[in-house]
């Protein structure tokens, strides 16, 4: 008889898969500023909720958290026309703190990409943006905090990609949990629903494209009220 299924009756082997830029963004939003060890607390303590389900039983293969480590190149200022060591930013140090910490969870495996150097620079915030074009402001307003830093991740969905490959076709698990938005994941997800495997997205309140619905098998966001920071009404 085959061990490929060695899982207890209705019990449900299961893999947590965690894009950690789209996590670090939502959680800032939904539970405020953290340090960076109650950030990788919260973290695994958010992806262990995903096993308490009261129709099935939940075992944990792994968690597995996607990132990049944070950049240490030189980038220039267009508002205050210096540039920025990013190596000595608290952004890096609390980046590299946070990593850290995650390596000391049982069960939770990291997969690095790399940033790209050719995209990277700073840009005018949306809102900065649209508050210029309206003319509630000039372009002789704006600070520095009207800017923000954007850095292009790269191989960090092909990992995603190829662990939820990986784990279905050698029939590792048979129940994926990808907390994640990004709607890249689609070819992926068909292609584990294909093999059998249960296929659970967690937008962590996010909205989502139409075509992630008609690829996954549920979506479920684990976030007790009680511990938000929003409004009720952005809650429901």
């Amino acid at each position: 008889m085959s061990n490929q299924y060695a899982f207890k009756k209705h019990e449900l082997m299961t893999a947590i898969l965690v894009d950690g830029g789209f996590y670090r963004k939502r959680a800032k939003y939904l539970f405020g500023e953290k340090t960076p060890k109650d950030r990788a607390e919260e973290l695994y303590s958010y992806c262990m909720r995903h096993l308490s389900d009261k129709h099935e039983d939940r075992c944990l293969y792994r968690i597995f958290y996607y990132d990049c480590p944070p950049s240490d190149k030189n980038v220039y200022n267009p508002i205050t026309r210096n540039n920025i060591v990013l190596k000595k930013t608290p952004e890096y140090s609390w980046m590299n703190s946070f990593l850290s910490e995650l390596k000391h969870f049982r069960k939770l495996a990291l997969r690095m990409g790399v940033l790209s150097d050719n995209q990277l620079n700073y840009y005018l915030k949306p809102e900065s943006t649209k508050k210029l074009l309206n003319g509630k402001i000039k372009i002789d307003d704006l600070t520095a905090s009207d800017l923000e830093l954007n850095i292009e991740q790269k191989g960090v969905d092909m990992r995603i990609g190829i662990d939820i490959s990986s784990l279905s076709f050698k029939k590792q698990v048979n129940q994926i949990i990808l907390i994640s938005g990004d709607s890249d994941f689609v070819p992926a997800a068909k292609q584990a629903r294909r093999e059998g495997i249960d296929f659970i997205l967690d937008p962590m309140k996010s909205k989502i494209k139409d075509d992630l619905f008609e690829h996954i098998d549920g979506i479920r966001t684990p976030i007790p009220k009680s511990t938000l920071i929003l409004p009720k009404n952005e809650t429901e």
